[in-house]
């Protein structure tokens, strides 16, 4: 299987190709497809290197909180963190492992990548259908010189409970009264018009076998995948294209001293900041089932947390900051002991 069935089969599970060895120890984790790509490329070096074996369920952040709090998997993994008080009626810690961004991805004849320019009001209309073809006024205005064609805008949006569609609808809220007023940010909202999908996976597929669809995902599904994005214009009043060097901008705004970790990157200032990026996170019982398991857990985001910020740069993740990952470390100290 190549790497581009991987990413898009639905509900993917992570399996290695390697039999499992004897002294192999075995961690199960479920939740977010937002990090999945970078999870699997860090298990895949991390069980040779320290013989932890992972396997993780792409299954959206919904259900992996639901997997966590029911105690089911070793830890559940969320794009949407919980506020102190959920983490604390639920016994968990919070902390994130890389940085992420969202992307718009389209499927409109004629139109190349990061071509076409976009805002967030216009967003908002069209996932709103408010503005129902691709030669809205409103479109067109922005793209001066572009030939846009009399298709109509088939939306694509997650089905499951998902952080993805969190982050998204977060940056919706942030610059649109309307959608703010209307569906709002969650992980699963009531969409006025589209079709649903599950996982990112599902988006992906669903825009890119959809002549006029238009959906968001994590930026590793749309590179890894050739699928065609957008430039969108930021906070500062600047259209950005979907790279590197815009989502390090914006993360590197990033305040890390909120309960859980739980820093928010969304419409950040600054002249080339991509607007939607955000962390995603892992949640970890407190008072765990297993202790061992819960040991490795720690064991393999600590090794990844050492060796993996050049594997998730090849996904196109930001990296966490150095002083982030120290004070992760000393949170586990404080729950867990040495």
């Amino acid at each position: 299987m190549n790497r581009r069935s991987i990413l898009l089969g639905a509900g993917a599970v992570l399996t290695l190709p390697l039999a499992a060895r004897a002294e192999d120890a075995n961690i199960t984790g479920a939740g977010a497809s937002f990090p999945n790509p970078v999870y699997q490329k860090w298990a895949e070096a991390a069980r040779p290197a320290i013989g932890v074996h992972l396997n993780y369920q792409s299954v959206g952040s919904g259900a992996g909180i639901n997997q966590i709090k029911n105690r089911t998997v070793d830890f559940g993994a969320t794009d949407a963190p919980l506020n102190a008080d959920q983490l604390t009626e639920a016994k968990l810690l919070q902390f994130p492992t890389v940085m992420g961004s969202v992307v718009p991805i389209i499927n409109v004849p004629g139109i190349a990548n990061e071509q076409l320019k976009l805002t967030g009001e216009v967003l908002a209309e069209i996932f709103m259908g408010k503005i129902t073809r691709w030669n809205d006024a409103k479109i067109v205005a922005l793209n001066a010189g572009v030939s846009l064609p009399s298709l109509a805008i088939a939306p694509v949006y997650r089905a499951d409970g998902s952080g993805t569609t969190f982050v998204f609808t977060s940056y919706l809220s942030a610059v649109s009264a309307d959608w703010r007023g209307g569906p709002g940010a969650a992980t699963s909202v009531r969409w006025p018009v589209g079709n649903g999908a599950r996982g990112n996976e599902g988006v992906a597929g669903g825009v890119r076998n959809t002549r006029g669809g238009i959906g968001y995902v994590e930026n590793a599904y749309a590179s890894r995948n050739n699928l065609v994005t957008t430039q969108l214009k930021n906070k500062d009043g600047n259209f950005v294209k979907p790279t590197m060097e815009n989502f390090l901008a914006a993360a590197s705004n990033a305040d890390w001293s909120v309960p859980g970790f739980a820093a928010n990157i969304i419409d950040q200032a600054g002249a080339t900041s991509w607007p939607i990026v955000s962390p995603t996170f892992i949640l970890l019982p407190t008072d765990p089932q297993d202790a061992a398991r819960s040991a490795n857990v720690r064991k393999f985001f600590d090794w990844a947390y050492k060796n993996g910020d050049a594997l998730a740069r090849e996904l196109e993740y930001i990296p966490l900051p150095e002083a982030t990952k120290t004070a992760i470390r000393a949170a586990w100290t404080r729950q867990y002991g040495a």
